[in-house]
């Protein structure tokens, strides 16, 4: 069931969810396969369609994963944060607070997804890194705006991938580590409620740059 949203709402309303995934009701595989199959519409470089995307219901591979997010996001979230004298200041506790209430329960999202894109982009310059990337986050944020529509919610995590971690969810998963890269890690579930509002951003006028910088 889709919730009837424009294009305009859809992208000033999917957030990063966290505290308001529903973790007792389940999600139905045909959905999940709905939005894939939107997102599959997104460009990708040459036409390559390079992408492939792990969904994991596993309840045993769900904590193995959780644990290995967990052993580079704890240290991470216990972090002190810069200050940068705005907004963001005064959205940081309740962000952190998101983030470590997802760590301490990733794994009881019904599903989790590892988005991934054929090759290695390590050692690539900054031209051919933004090319490789840009043919699989387009399509991961359909994705998730796909999610938003039908009343779920997920939130792009990438902390599993520091250090040995994406090593190890790829043989967890039987991921070849050689060939293949994540992109990150993602909990997908029906949100508690649907009511999600603009952010507070700052203003585009302090971000936007005519001619020159």
């Amino acid at each position: 069931m889709t919730l009837n949203l424009t294009a305009d709402e859809v992208l000033t309303s999917t957030r990063s969810v966290r505290k308001r995934l529903d973790f007792e009701k389940p999600v139905p595989r045909e959905v999940i396969m709905e939005c894939l199959d939107l997102a599959l519409q997104a460009p990708t470089g040459s036409n390559a369609q390079g992408w492939q995307f792990v969904f994991v219901e596993d309840e045993a591979k769900k904590k193995a994963l959780a644990d290995i997010y967990r052993a580079n996001a704890t240290p991470y979230l216990d972090l002190p944060k810069p200050e940068r004298g705005d907004i963001r200041d005064q959205q940081m506790d309740a962000v952190m607070g998101s983030a470590k209430y997802l760590n301490e329960n990733f794994e009881k999202a019904p599903v989790l997804m590892i988005p991934c894109l054929e090759g290695r982009p390590d050692g690539m310059d900054a031209g051919m890194q933004a090319s490789y990337w840009g043919s699989l986050l387009p399509a991961v944020w359909s994705f998730m705006l796909a999610l938003r529509s039908r009343g779920l919610g997920s939130a792009w995590t990438t902390l599993h991938l520091i250090g040995e971690g994406e090593k190890q969810a790829a043989e967890l998963l039987g991921i070849p580590f050689d060939k293949v890269t994540q992109g990150g890690l993602f909990p997908i579930a029906y949100t508690k409620g649907t009511d999600f509002k603009k952010a507070q951003r700052l203003p585009a006028e302090q971000l936007a740059h005519w001619d020159s910088w």
